[in-house]
């Protein structure tokens, strides 16, 4: 009878550890010894550390995908409340872990994107699709007259995610939700407020 696989413990773990140890902080040593597997059950189901990085941040992505899904396919709420919604399920999540983890996104475009290509490729399809839908969204705002139409609904999805990524850094260096409750202020009052 054939050995359970490992490979879902050992990507949960790897989660764990890259968000408190960074990718580079990160060893195949403190992965298996989180998910208490032997180390040679990393390098059956993973070639690199950097493949596993790969599966670890799809893993992730996946959840921020459910995440969107439920913010921004709510059609009780209307469309620019949706993306406020959004903003406020991320915070709540922030807030839960105490301000001191960010965005997995985030920190592997800091920290990796320099250093691999592979990950770097793959961080720029993910912003890519994670666009989508926020400008569907914003451009259903600007349709219904909720949010100005000055710029294409694209780039304000755009804008969206690369100021809520730096306020997310921010919010772990402060280790409060400061930087998080003034971006929503400031976006929802200038760039997503509703025309007079």
């Amino acid at each position: 009878m054939p050995k359970p696989s490992l490979k879902d413990a050992i990507l949960d773990a790897g989660l764990k550890v890259m968000f408190r140890t960074g990718y580079h902080g990160t060893s195949v040593r403190d992965v298996t010894a989180a998910a208490g597997a032997p180390q040679g059950s990393f390098t059956n189901h993973f070639r690199s550390k950097e493949a596993f990085a790969y599966e670890v941040l799809d893993r992730y992505f996946d959840v921020t995908r459910g995440l969107v899904a439920e913010a921004l396919e709510d059609n009780s709420l209307t469309p620019r409340a949706r993306l406020r919604r959004y903003l406020d399920i991320i915070t709540g999540r922030l807030q839960a872990d105490g301000y001191g983890r960010g965005c997995l996104i985030g920190d592997l475009s800091l920290e990796a994107a320099g250093s691999s290509e592979l990950l770097r490729t793959r961080l720029a399809e993910i912003f890519a699709e994670w666009r989508l839908p926020f400008a569907a969204c914003i451009a259903e705002a600007q349709t219904r007259g909720e949010v100005a139409a000055d710029f294409a609904s694209e780039e304000l999805a755009d804008f969206l995610l690369a100021s809520w990524q730096g306020a997310i850094l921010r919010m772990k260096v402060d280790r409060n939700p400061s930087a998080l409750e003034r971006f929503k202020t400031i976006a929802f009052q200038t760039v997503f407020k509703e025309p007079t």
